[in-house]
């Protein structure tokens, strides 16, 4: 495991240099806590009805807004070691999350409703991902680490009017940390190590270089070594002799047999599932006056840690369940760079001008092993197969641009108008060897996808108005525009073209595919998509008393349809949500407690995998789901915070998840499908009409408490006990029994720590995943050479453990 030595440096540097305050539990109103550093007998209990979300574009109080949104601050993030979007998922209600191997994509499910067609060009995902307002893409790059953060926000239910891009079922809004003119020059840092050879530094200072500029620098690394195994291949293969006869079997050349060479199984190198990851934000503001202020960052991300393996589920004999018989080493390398940019302009005492913009440019190379060491080979070309998914390059660059204009201060009409416009360009080189037995086999398919541009332009037009009708009654509208356009260009498909006179060797990453190496057109991907949606809302909500707050809404969502391998085009889907929710405040505002209701109808619902067309080729292919997709849900969340106790409860049920009509659903990633109709288009396929949709749990709790302990010399001992329960969850449409499914668990994460007496440094020991629980996020299944099934799966991760020290100046 390499490691990134100057930002851990600049890291361990900080710590060394003493102070910094955390925002944890201070008075909300203080305006620089970080500057007071009160004594733990000044600390003031935070009113959780204070805290305040940008969920509507314009600060209201939580408790007030009438959308179901989770508010997560940045000492929970920290406590639960959130450092990846991922992360989150056991923080929000109805949130799930998993990496997919061979591109190391991120993807996510809210309230039911997901799809892994993030992992393509377009990356069009469901739940969108947004920092300082900024559309991002790619989930996995979106946030750098969770570097710094001031706070995320997750809003569920259709965003589309005010967020805009593929917000259908939820966005989820990330704030930085910014300059702070009033601060001083402060700042915090924290170092941890752990098992797997885990390490990890951050970082992030504040400067005030004048009474109008200031400037903030964040760092950091976050490294562990993998937690697959590789298996040694010589108590797995079969002898000489045996390789021998089982080829002689087949009929075969016997001046051909060649033995299987085990060098070509991985021994050593850096392992599968391992972690090396760094990033670094330098952010200004400038405030020459109090009617303006620009706020400016530039953030880099580095990740060169390896993908994410799929382990079988019932390891063969003999084997460690976290090991594989490994013929493809681990390769990730993926860069972000990303400027976003925001300008805020108060016309006047009623009115402001926003500019928000942003650029990003995402690369990345893998390699991954596709085959994950299922079957053994019998001979070097019998008895198992060797696939390499391997990505030779893939560049997405993106900016967008959005005008805001709104209403401020107390007015009976409450509202925002705006035009909004992306535009990306992106192209991509994946090539999938597979060779029958060993690489040194013959060629079972092999292709190569070569995408040299593929364009999306995105344009909108919305608005949104709050009507104050009485003291205690709101109306609130909204509309939204969107116009998408997306193109193709010299898109082609290659496939193995099975010419006996070329020999039958792996494509490699310099080879260009053609008649000469073997390789003919499979499709032609060329092809123009346009179409323009709009998404409303719709919404009422009264005050219950003086704490409390009910309101009832109808909203739509639209994610584009597009271009699909041969050029051909799917629907864009919609949904329409029905939903009803409460917020209500206790003790003096220390605890709360927020709950919502929900029915979705989706119409057209995207699905997409990678599939086998009727000549053997391959390719991604997408299906629209016919009639309603239909979603029934409820979340309920309650906090609670006082003087020396913190916890709150996070639950989410979803009784009804059904997919509408389709008839032929199919996935490389399922074999041993049933033969499909010929006018399906692909090879295999199922009806999963009706079924249960995945990641989507009938029940799910989360429950976190903390406790106070105050010591004779003034310091704090806190322990801190996490605890997620979740039911039995499919794991992909099909819903082909317990292979495909992840039974009920429960996973628990404990801590505990000291802060000494002036608050200006801590201690703390965690473990994550006690029971060393063993989490699937998703789902394969393997035809072995004797028709039986081998089921394989990508896991949360193992128990972890380790220490942290904090700072803070």
């Amino acid at each position: 495991m390499k490691l990134r030595y100057s930002a851990l440096y600049i890291a361990m540097s900080l710590v060394l240099t003493p102070g910094m305050v955390l925002a944890t539990d201070q008075d909300a109103s203080s305006p620089n806590p970080s500057a007071q550093n009160p004594a733990p007998a000044e600390r003031k209990v935070k009113q959780l009805s204070a805290v305040s979300v940008t969920a509507t574009k314009r600060e209201t109080p939580l408790q007030k807004t009438p959308v179901a949104v989770t508010a997560i601050s940045p000492d929970t993030l920290e406590k639960e070691r959130v450092t990846t979007v991922q992360d989150l998922t056991r923080l929000v209600p109805g949130l799930q999350g998993t990496t997919e191997g061979d591109h190391g994509v991120v993807t996510l499910t809210l309230r039911g409703i997901g799809n892994d067609s993030a992992k393509t060009e377009y990356a069009d995902p469901e739940v969108a991902t947004f920092v300082d307002g900024v559309y991002a893409p790619r989930a996995e790059a979106a946030s750098g680490l969770l570097l710094d953060m001031d706070g995320v926000e997750v809003l569920r239910g259709p965003q589309g009017t005010l967020w805009g891009r593929n917000s259908t079922t939820g966005a989820i809004s990330f704030q930085t940390a910014k300059p702070d003119l009033n601060a001083g020059f402060s700042g915090n840092a924290l170092v941890e190590a752990g098992n797997f050879n885990q390490m990890g530094a951050r970082a992030a200072i504040n400067l005030p270089i004048s009474s109008t500029f200031a400037m903030r620098v964040a760092v950091v690394h976050e490294q562990h070594d993998g937690y697959v195994d590789y298996q040694n291949p010589a108590s797995e293969l079969p002898t000489v002799a045996q390789q021998q006869a089982t080829y002689l079997a087949t009929g075969a050349d016997p001046a051909k047999f060649q033995p299987i060479n085990a060098a070509q199984y991985i021994h050593s190198a850096d392992k599968y599932n391992a972690q090396d990851q760094s990033a670094a934000r330098v952010s200004a503001l400038w405030q020459p006056s109090d009617s303006f202020k620009w706020d400016l960052s530039y953030e880099y991300f580095l990740d060169r840690g390896t993908p994410s393996l799929s382990l079988m589920q019932t390891p063969r004999a003999g084997q460690d369940f976290w090991s594989a018989l490994i013929d493809t080493a681990p390769y990730l390398d993926r860069t972000s760079r990303t400027l976003r940019s925001r300008m805020d302009w108060n016309i006047n005492e009623s009115m402001e001008l926003s500019y928000i913009a942003g650029y990003n440019r995402y690369s990345g190379k893998s390699d991954f092993d596709q085959d994950v060491g299922v079957s053994v080979p019998t001979s070097f070309t019998t008895g198992a197969q060797y696939q390499d998914d391997r990505t030779n390059y893939s560049n997405y660059e993106s900016y967008s641009q959005e005008l805001d204009l709104k209403s401020t201060g107390q007015q009976t009409l409450d509202w925002i108008v705006g035009l909004y416009y992306a535009y990306e360009d992106n192209n991509i080189r994946f090539d999938i060897p597979i060779m029958n037995g060993t690489q040194n086999g013959s060629v079972s398919w092999q292709g190569s996808f070569i995408q040299p541009k593929e364009t999306v332009e995105s344009k909108a037009i919305f608005g949104q108005t709050t009507w104050h009708v009485s003291d205690h009654w709101r109306l609130t509208a909204g509309a939204r525009w969107s116009q998408d356009d997306k193109e193709n260009r010299g898109g082609i498909n290659w496939g193995w073209d099975y010419d006996p006179t070329v020999p039958q060797v792996p494509i490699a990453p310099s080879t260009i595919p053609g008649p000469a190496t073997g390789f003919a057109v499979s499709t032609h991907n060329d092809g123009k998509y346009s179409k323009g949606e709009p998404t409303w809302l719709a919404r009422v909500d009264t005050d219950i008393s003086e704490h409390g707050l009910l309101y009832a809404s109808i909203s739509t969502g639209y994610k584009s349809g597009g271009i699909q391998d041969g050029g051909t085009l799917f629907k864009p889907e919609t949904l329409t949500n029905y939903e009803i929710g409460t917020k209500f405040a206790f003790l003096d505002g220390h605890m709360t407690w927020n709950s919502a209701v929900y029915y979705a109808d989706f119409k057209d619902f995207q699905l997409s995998a990678p599939i086998t067309y009727p000549n053997g080729n391959r390719g991604l292919g997408f299906s629209n789901v016919q009639g309603s997709t239909e979603v029934l849900g409820f979340e309920s969340e309650l906090a609670y915070s006082q003087q020396d106790d913190r916890g709150n409860l996070i639950f989410s049920a979803i009784p009804k998840k059904k997919l509408g009509t389709l008839t032929y659903a199919g996935s490389n990633d399922y074999q041993g499908l049933p033969p499909c109709a010929p006018q399906s288009g692909i090879a295999s396929c199922m009806d999963v009409t009706g079924n249960d949709l995945p990641h989507a749990p009938d029940v799910s709790l989360t429950a976190i408490y903390e406790h106070d302990f105050h010591l004779g010399n003034g310091g704090r001992l806190t322990p801190r006990i996490s605890a997620q329960y979740q039911s039995s969850q499919w794991l992909s449409y099909f819903n082909l029994g317990p292979g495909d499914q992840q039974g009920a668990y429960t996973r628990g994460d404990i801590s505990l720590r000291y802060t000494e007496p002036s608050d200006r440094w801590w201690v703390s020991a965690y473990v994550q995943n006690v029971s060393d629980g063993r989490v699937r996020t998703s789902a394969g299944r393997f035809q072995l050479p004797n028709q039986s099934f081998e089921y394989v799966s990508q896991y949360l991760a193992p128990r972890t453990y380790g220490l942290q020290l904090g700072v803070w100046f």
